[in-house]
């Protein structure tokens, strides 16, 4: 009897974690947002229509989402092409931290959308309110992998990442996690946060203690966590990966991208580096950024998918 007993309550302890894991990445709420009512339209846009560099915006819908990870609701946007079909999948993550450089429509329209035009579906997240800095909101890029299987043009097993600044390090670590990635950009990543503490000091006063869960008491051991350098070995190798870096960087030291590069190296892994004499946005660089994400997740995701 207490055998069955026993039995029963781990069965029902299963079912309930099933229940709750598949919630994970659930959209929770759509909405289709109108570009031209947004503060990006003034850029893209004289006299009410679209100037011709941004002509492509026409082929693409702009969706605001609602989606669940290990229980709180997210903020995400999501861009796909207006024409039917199913498109492979280009998660991508904001850099920033808290409130800064939040992802907006605006983001997604300056950076990802000739990509999208070029038949991607891109999804990002703005990661959940409490901040750890890569630590347990990596779950929340993580769901969007669940996510896509909701989105009816999304090809779910053609799933590719980018990732800028903060956002680099978000990629490492998904590709430390999760399988699903076939391919990477990381943007002026971090890949060694204790070095780019003499960089840029006040990342470590304002950023770093303020977002990580007992940074002073576990400074050395939360840094790793978070720096790539230390288990690059754990990555993902059946993915690639495209390392990019402005050499006129003054957020993130440009050693880093070497940093990274060196030990991926090392280990044998996939991957290319590509500098450019820009700042950390690639300001001046924007043409040659789009035509090489495209090139890049051409190559790398969508030959590798059809």
């Amino acid at each position: 009897m207490k055998q069955s007993l026993k039995l029963i309550i781990s069965l029902v302890f299963l079912l309930f974690v099933n229940t709750t894991n598949a919630q994970n990445g659930k959209i929770l709420s759509k909405g289709l947002v109108d570009i031209s009512e947004t503060p990006v339209w003034r850029m893209v846009s004289e006299n009410d229509v679209l100037k011709p560099d941004y002509e492509h915006l026409n082929r693409l819908d702009f969706y605001a989402i609602i989606y669940e990870s290990d229980g709180l609701k997210v903020r995400g946007i999501i861009v796909e092409p207006k024409a039917e079909g199913k498109y492979p999948v280009v998660i991508f993550n904001r850099g920033g931290n808290r409130d800064y450089g939040q992802l907006t429509i605006g983001t997604m329209v300056m950076v990802m959308s000739k990509l999208a035009a070029e038949g991607y579906v891109i999804i990002g997240s703005n990661y959940r309110t409490n901040d750890e800095f890569g630590g347990v909101e990596i779950n929340d890029v993580l769901c969007l992998t669940e996510t896509v299987k909701e989105i009816e043009k999304a090809d779910d097993n053609c799933i590719g990442m980018m990732g800028w600044s903060r956002g680099g390090m978000m990629t490492y670590l998904s590709l430390k996690n999760s399988t699903k990635i076939k391919t990477a950009v990381v943007g002026n990543g971090v890949a060694d946060l204790s070095a780019e503490i003499d960089f840029r000091p006040k990342m470590e006063a304002y950023v770093y203690a303020q977002c990580i869960p007992n940074y002073w008491e576990n400074k050395d051991a939360e840094l790793k966590k978070r720096s790539v350098i230390y288990w690059a070995d754990e990555l993902n190798k059946n993915s690639s990966l495209l390392i990019l870096c402005g050499t006129k960087d003054t957020k993130v030291n440009p050693k880093q991208a070497d940093l990274a590069a060196n030990k991926l190296s090392e280990i044998g892994y996939n991957y290319e580096l590509r500098k450019f004499e820009t700042d950390h946005r690639f300001s001046d660089k924007r043409k040659e950024l789009n035509d090489l994400l495209i090139e890049w997740f051409n190559k790398e995701l969508k030959n590798h998918c059809e």
